[in-house]
C-alpha cells in the first residue's frame, strides 16, 4: 500500500501505468480506494486519476465496490462527488445486479441546480448509463431536460449546462422513443445568447438529421 501510494504522490506519476499496474494486481484495489479519503491531496486526486483510468479500461473490476462509489456522492469534497458520479457512470455498463436502478433518482437530483458542475458531470454521464441500459433511454433524457429550467449560479451558467445537455442527448438520440421534447429543447437553443450552444445545436441537427426525418416519416 504504502509502495502504491508514494508512487501515485510523485509530482512525476504517470497515472496511466500506475492504472495497468493495478488492474495486473487487482488486490491493490482497496488500498488504492482507501487512498481516495487521503488527507493529502496529492494523494487523494491522485487516486482519483487512476481510479478514473481503471473505470474506464476495466470496470469490472469497480463494480464489486459500487457501493463505495454511491457513498462520495454525498462526499463534502465535491471534486471525489465527480469522480463518483464519472466512475458510476462507467459502471452501469457492468451493472449485472441492476444496482443503479436504486440510485437513479439520487444520481440524476443535482442537474435542477444549484451546482453546475455538479450537473455538467451528471449530464457528460447520462449518455454512459443510456447506452448501457437503453431500456432507460427516454427516462435519461427527461432528467437531462430538466436543464431547461435549472437554477445555478447564473444564466450563464445554465447555458454552459446547456451545452452539455445537448451534447449527452446527441450520444443517445437513437435509443429514445419520445424524440419530440428533445428535438424542440435543441431547436430552442439555435437562439441561445451563447455561441459555442448555438453551434453544438447547429451540429446536433445537422449530424441527426437522418434520425429527425426518419422521426417525422414515422
Amino acid at each position: 500500500m504504502e509502495q502504491l501510494l508514494e508512487d501515485i504522490r510523485r509530482p512525476d506519476a504517470n497515472h496511466q501505468r500506475i492504472a495497468e499496474r493495478v488492474v495486473r494486481t487487482s488486490a491493490s484495489l482497496p488500498q488504492l480506494l482507501q487512498g481516495l479519503t487521503a488527507e493529502k491531496a496529492r494523494v487523494k486526486f491522485g487516486c482519483a486519476k487512476v481510479v478514473r483510468v481503471v473505470s474506464q479500461r476495466h470496470p469490472e473490476l469497480l463494480y464489486p465496490h459500487f457501493d463505495f462509489f454511491v457513498g462520495l456522492l454525498a462526499h463534502e469534497n465535491k471534486i471525489l462527488q465527480w469522480e463518483a458520479m464519472f466512475v458510476l457512470s462507467r459502471l452501469a455498463q457492468v451493472d449485472g445486479s441492476d444496482k443503479f436502478a436504486s440510485i437513479f433518482d439520487q444520481y440524476f437530483s443535482p442537474i435542477p441546480g444549484p451546482m453546475m458542475i455538479t450537473a455538467a458531470n451528471v449530464i457528460r454521464g447520462a449518455a454512459w448509463i443510456a447506452r448501457a441500459k437503453p431500456q432507460w433511454a427516454d427516462r435519461i433524457a427527461r432528467e437531462v431536460l430538466k436543464v431547461r429550467r435549472a437554477k445555478y449560479q447564473t444564466a450563464e451558467c445554465r447555458n454552459v449546462a446547456i451545452g452539455h445537455a445537448i451534447v449527452s442527448l446527441g450520444e443517445f438520440f437513437d435509443l429514445i422513443q419520445d424524440r419530440g421534447p428533445v428535438l424542440r429543447f435543441v431547436r430552442q437553443q439555435r437562439r441561445n445568447p451563447r455561441n459555442a450552444v448555438r453551434r453544438k445545436a447547429a451540429v446536433f441537427l445537422k449530424k441527426l438529421r437522418p434520425s429527425i426525418e426518419k422521426c417525422r416519416s414515422g
